[in-house]
């Protein structure tokens, strides 16, 4: 299958190249940069420039290929809105010359905020209609129009070591925050927890997603093993660190976690045990600990 992979010099765009590649298909990904281009051909993939605000590139890449992925985001969070609605047009474009065909696009979504379903967040929970997540909803427009699309909602915490460095989303986030400020912290109680997934394993879900997935299906790219609650990871950082761990009202936590304050007051127990039962995913990589304490510390 020739494939369009968006972000495809990105942290998971990268793997799933690679994991693409490596699975018999061919690549074209796509390119803002003549750095990010090198990247992509050094992959093995071929290259077309262009943006996420360039869409006549992406519906050129798109029309040219028999499947398409989108990994591509630009990671602004403090301007989380704005970028999120490019996120959708891109979607939403790509999308357009998609119908009437039966070509599959698997697009990025995450778990963070999702509502909860007998206290899991699973792959039948669906963004509410008055959410910010644009991903999701450009996802829900295309399948309505006929699409073959499907999403893959990634963790919070996506992580691994690669070309690009170490990496590990939100929760190396909170990590570096702790180290910066000599303290760990959560709020409240911090009983709210994270999943996290490995890039590698999430890039394998993709594939299996753009192979193998359901028009309209949702799918969580969640690691099941133990997930660590707030003030669990806080106290493992403090542990590792040596520094104190602190609770902070959701008033006082403004100061010490700035744009992630919303963040890291969700709770988000997601799980993905229909995911890997309808497509034979199963994470395998080394967990989020694992490589943090590899890594980081």
């Amino acid at each position: 299958m020739k494939v369009f992979v968006t972000g495809a010099s990105g942290f998971v765009g990268s793997a799933v190249v690679k994991e693409l590649i490596a699975n018999g298909h061919q690549v074209t990904g796509l390119a803002r940069s003549e750095e990010s281009a090198k990247f992509v051909s050094e992959a093995g993939a071929e290259v077309l420039r262009g943006d996420l605000e360039s869409l006549d590139i992406l519906q050129k890449g798109a029309r040219e290929a028999d499947g398409v992925i989108h990994t591509a985001f630009i990671h602004d969070f403090s301007d989380y809105q704005t970028n999120a609605l490019k996120d959708q047009k891109a979607i939403e474009a790509m999308g357009e010359v998609l119908k009437g065909t039966d070509k599959p696009i698997v697009v990025t979504g995450g778990t963070l905020g999702l509502p909860l379903i007998n206290g899991k967040i699973t792959e039948e929970s669906k963004a509410p209609a008055e959410s910010i997540r644009f991903s999701e909803k450009a996802f829900v427009s295309l399948t309505e129009a006929g699409v073959n699309a499907s999403i893959v909602r990634l963790s919070p915490s996506v992580y691994g070591n690669s070309e690009l460095g170490f990496k590990g989303g939100f929760g190396l986030m909170l990590a570096e925050l702790a180290k910066a400020n000599g303290a760990a912290a959560y709020i409240g109680d911090g009983s709210n927890v994270w999943p996290a997934v490995h890039r590698l394993d999430a890039a394998k879900l993709f594939r299996l997603a753009l192979e193998k997935g359901e028009k309209g299906a949702r799918y969580n790219a969640v690691n099941n093993d133990k997930q660590l609650s707030m003030k669990e990871f806080a106290e493992y950082i403090g542990e590792k660190l040596n520094i104190p761990v602190e609770s902070f009202s959701k008033e006082e936590a403004q100061q010490y976690f700035t744009w992630m304050t919303y963040f890291v007051q969700e709770n988000c127990p997601a799980i993905s045990t229909q995911t890997q039962e309808t497509l034979g995913w199963n994470p395998s990589e080394k967990s989020f600990i694992e490589e943090l304490d590899q890594y980081f510390f």
